[in-house]
This record gives C-alpha cells, structure tokens and sequence, in this order.
C-alpha cells in the first residue's frame, strides 16, 4: 500500500519497538536537506497526520564530519537555513542540535511518537542509524528518496558497468519516477518546546564550530540552497540543454548543469531534475537521454559501487585486474614526480592539469571531462598507484563542494579501472585506460579553458558565462 504517493519499496524500518503514544513525529534530517521532493519527510508528515500530532525536524550537526572542512560547512549550512525557513511556513519547527545523531536523537526521541530518516549510503551515515536504530524506545523507520530508483530493487550486487546496469534501470524508471506533492502536516508544531541540549543557531554555528579552516567557502562562484539550485538548472534548461550533446565534454563551455553540488547536499532531489527535464523531450529528446544517463544511470551506479563495496574508498575496492596491472608497471619510471603539496599548489609543468587543479580551488567545482584527465594524471605523476589513490581522494575531498561522495569514489575508482575495461598496455598505467594532453588538443579548445580558468582567478568571480553566475 503506498502512503503520501510514496512506493512502499523506498521504507524500511530500522527497529521493530512499538508505538508509543507521543507528542509529535521527528524527522531526522541528514542526507535529504530540503523541503520538496523529499519521500522522508513526507512520509513523517503522512504518519503524523494519522495520529493527530505535528513534525518537528532535527539535524545534527557536528564539528567532525569525515573530511569536511569550512567549504563544506559554509554551503551545507546556508542551505539549512534557506530549508528552516521554508519549514516553519509549513508549521514544522527546525532544530539544530550540536551532537553526534546516535547520542541526540535518542534522547531528543523519549517524547516522539515514531522518528523518520532519510537514507545515506556511506559507512558513517549507516553507523549513525545503526546507532539510533539500536538506543531509540519508538518505531525507526528509513525512507529513501535521494535516488530514483531504490538501490537493492536495482540489483543485489556491484554491477560490472553503466551498460550492465542500465537495462534494469530502464526497465524500473517508469515505475519509480513519479511526482511528489509537498503537503504541509495538519498540525503545527511550531509551538512545541524541547529541552534540548546542544541547540544551535544556525546564525552563529559556524563561528562556534570547531573544523578545519583551511580552504574557503565558494561562494562567489556556487550559491547554496534550493533556491539557487532550481535558478541554475532552469538556465541549463533554457540556455544550455540545446547543445548538452556535442558540449558536454567541452571544459571550455559551460554546457553542464553544475548540480552535483546541489544533490551531493540533498538541496534538490534528483527526482526533480529528472521530471523537469522530461517536459523538454519532445524538443531535445537525445539531450535528455544523454543528461538521464549521467543523471541517473551514472550517479546511481556509483551509489551501487558503495552500497556493495565495504573498501570503496581504499585502492583495493578496484578490479582485480586493474590492481595487477598498476601494481606491475609500477617500478615503470615515471616523466614526472609530483608530491601531493605540489599538486595541491597547482604547481606541475602542465598548463591544462593546472587550470583543472585551480577551477577546482577557487570554485569548488570543476568540469567532468577535466576531472577525467585531472585523476589520470595523478596516477602518471605519482611514484605508486597506491600513493596516487591516496593523493587523488585527499584533494578530491578537500577541494570539491561534491566530494566525499559516492560519485567521488567511484569516478576515482574510474581513474583506476572502475567501471571500464582492460585497453592497451602502455608503461605506468599497464592496461588501464590513460589520457593525454595531446589528446586534450585534439578533442576540444583546452587553451580556451585555461583562459577561462585564469579569469576566475583574476577577478574571484564566474565569468559572464559561467552557471555558478546569480
């Protein structure tokens, strides 16, 4: 039986306690920080409705989230501000509570009636619910609506490929992708008072958070929220959705959606984007072929990749195959060394490397095309495949706004033989695929891009052009 429009195959609960009578529903925020299209919080206000009580939202927020740093702070937390605010004109209150989830949420519980979550793939965000689901006295119930199709209804395994993985996916994607209303619960709980230890103000969390600081907010460049989110990919639709085929892998254009970001902060669903831009097929119909591919196909086959790979963010959650082969051309000599502060200063020989490495500095993002040849040079320069993939996964998520993220570990197992197959043997990379700077110039305008790249070190800001641009 679905509930508020939600197919029953996206709940599962996490604990088998039973209903105690309770003075609200909790939804507890964590992956999915936003108002619409979100399947868990709908969920919460669908059960809340049935017993008669209001929702109140809680997210936990910590000082040491795995390898976030002030960048990441600063954007996930001007969302949750955007998302605060559209909550209470819903009548759902918003706390903010610095603590661990496993520890506050619990605690926050003994008055609840039942709590709802939303779903998280990585090994931490599966901990934290474990960790609830295991001290809670109410009904826990998980709801998934970050993906469009459940994981495990997909397959049961890690899939090989995007071709092998596709078919299924097609064969579901009617089923699953459907609209979601948004409905405001019957009863507010905007009035309801809780003894909350560690409540935060999310005016001032950030001067009281105790992170690294080290690399700077993006904000001239990506602007945070649901809000802003919808702008950007309204323009994509408009402006860019034309020529997504040929320019996609153009790093000199900017004919890209720049929504990894966004749905790496759960502040737009991918359920949205896909419905909006199916309203464009019948002018576009291989355009939006080709962004559902990397939408979904590409996005949830990386989620597959750490749903059923324990190591997925070790150098052994590779093929075997693509580990041998690196491991033999290992002792191979390499053109060039590079230590990983050289890398982070952008300080190579290669102009186009460089440009890649300061897109991704100064705005947090960088296009996927680069990010491909960016990663396969790390593995060139490094003096072991292993020292490369430890390199890689520090910048990757020092830097990017969307880093730690399932599309992170499997575009860096990509850069090792994820997802591909055995090609040419060639010295370092054995039969794992390599890239070229001769094959940059071939295959687009890559002096176009360094310039570009330098303009938005000279004035801090996008260019006219650029999609970060509000």
């Amino acid at each position: 039986m679905k509930q508020a429009g939600i197919d029953p195959e996206r709940v599962v609960p996490l604990n088998d306690k039973g209903l105690p009578k309770g003075d609200f529903v909790i939804y507890w925020m964590q992956q999915s920080q936003r108002l619409d299209y979100n399947h868990a919080l709908q969920y919460a206000v669908h059960l809340a409705d049935e017993r008669g009580l209001g929702v109140v939202v809680i997210f936990c927020l910590m000082d040491d989230y795995p390898e976030a740093n002030l960048r990441h702070y600063a954007f996930m937390l001007e969302g949750l501000r955007e998302t605060a605010l559209d909550l209470g004109e819903l009548g759902m209150k918003f706390f903010l509570i610095k603590g661990r989830p496993e520890e506050a949420i619990p605690r926050l519980a003994r008055r609840a009636s039942l709590v709802v979550c939303d779903r998280g793939y990585l090994r931490h965000q599966i901990a934290w619910r474990h960790g609830v689901g295991r001290r809670i006295e109410c009904p826990f119930i998980q709801v998934e609506g970050d993906v469009v199709i459940p994981v495990e209804r997909v397959s049961s395994k890690a899939e090989y490929a995007a071709r092998t993985i596709r078919p299924k996916m097609h064969r579901l994607l009617g089923h699953f992708l459907k609209p979601l209303e948004t409905r405001a619960p019957r009863r507010s709980s905007v009035g309801i008072e809780l003894d909350v230890t560690g409540e935060a103000s999310l005016e001032d969390a950030m001067e009281k958070l105790s992170i690294d600081r080290g690399v700077p907010p993006a904000g001239n460049f990506f602007r945070p929220g649901a809000v802003q989110a919808r702008r950007l990919f309204q323009k994509f639709l408009e402006e860019k959705l034309e020529n997504y085929v040929p320019n996609h892998n153009q790093p000199q254009t900017d004919n890209c959606s720049c929504m990894s970001m966004y749905l790496h902060f759960g502040q737009i669903s991918p359920m949205e984007l896909a419905l909006k831009v199916q309203e464009h097929r019948d002018d576009n119909p291989e355009a939006v072929d080709a962004f559902l591919e990397e939408l979904i196909v590409r996005r949830e086959l990386a989620i597959n990749f750490v749903r059923y790979t324990d190591d997925y963010d070790s150098f052994g959650s590779i093929p075997a195959w693509a580990r041998r082969t690196l491991e033999r051309h290992a002792p191979n000599r390499r053109p060039y060394v590079y230590s990983a502060a050289d890398l982070d200063a952008a300080a190579t020989h290669d102009p186009y490397w460089n440009a890649a490495m300061n897109e991704m500095k100064y705005t947090g993002f960088m296009h996927n095309y680069m990010r491909m040849y960016w990663g396969k040079k790390i593995l060139e320069w490094s003096p072991t495949p292993r020292e490369a993939y430890r390199t890689l996964m520090w910048l990757n998520n020092r830097h990017f706004l969307d880093g730690r993220d399932p599309n992170s570990y499997a575009g860096a197992g990509w850069v090792f033989g994820l997802h591909d197959r055995p090609w040419g043997e060639r010295d370092i990379f054995g039969t794992v695929r390599t890239m070229t700077a001769s094959g940059l110039e071939r295959k687009c305008d890559i002096r176009a891009y360094v310039e570009k790249v330098g303009g938005y070190i000279l004035t801090g800001s996008p260019g006219r052009e650029n999609t970060g641009a509000s």
